[in-house]
């Protein structure tokens, strides 16, 4: 990156992450997927239970892989074989979990967190039951406010997201939100999460790359 692009984004960041702070929630940024996985240790502990909600950036960065081979107790909703009721389970044991990894559709720089949900067991687990929540993202989800949250959301996290489950929507044809009717429809339940009530709950990581949709 561009030395002077660089100096840009890491001030964007330093005002998330500050204002993070402010909602009392804990904000970090590391430099690569080594170092978040670093964080990541210092914040849960072995035998830990752990979830995780849908994400792409959590594969990239090779979180997923980091909580299978660690020594937790890790409620994989991916792991090959299961059935629905099987995940179903997986979804509702998670609300009791030490932790639950997610990613965010956004993050405004105002230190909000908004994410868009098909059935809403990442956002429910997000604003209530795990102790923690250990959201990871890249420099490119975050955004100015919440309409550039909800815009980016429309015009890329949406149409994105429903090419990579091949759900036939209207805007796995046109590339943006058409604010459909579709069985498919990936976008049902819209939460902001401004604040929490526990300082010691929300930790957000911030990678300096770009990861997910």
């Amino acid at each position: 990156m561009d030395a002077n692009v660089k100096f840009v984004v890491d001030k964007r960041v330093l005002r998330t992450i500050e204002n993070l702070e402010k909602n009392n929630m804990k904000g970090y940024f590391v430099e690569n997927e080594k170092e978040a996985i670093k964080k990541i240790k210092d914040i849960i502990g072995e035998g830990d239970t752990l979830s995780v909600g849908g994400s792409m950036t959590l594969f990239e960065t090779g979180i997923i892989d980091f909580l299978r081979k660690g020594k937790y107790n890790f409620l994989d909703r991916y792991k090959e074989g299961l059935s629905p009721e099987d995940i179903k389970e997986i979804y509702r044991k998670s609300f009791s979990a030490d932790a639950y990894f997610t990613s965010s559709n956004a993050i405004t720089e105002e230190g909000e967190l908004y994410n868009v949900d098909g059935r809403g067991n990442r956002v429910a687990a997000m604003i209530y039951g795990p102790d923690k929540v250990i959201v990871v993202v890249g420099v490119n989800k975050i955004v100015r406010d919440l309409d550039e949250a909800i815009m980016r959301n429309r015009e890329l996290a949406a149409p994105a997201n429903v090419k990579r489950l091949n759900k036939n929507t209207p805007c796995s044809k046109v590339g943006y939100c058409m604010d459909c009717n579709s069985k498919d429809r990936i976008c049902n339940e819209y939460v902001v999460i401004r604040k929490q009530a526990d300082g010691d709950r929300i930790h957000v990581i911030i990678i300096d790359n770009d990861f997910g949709y």
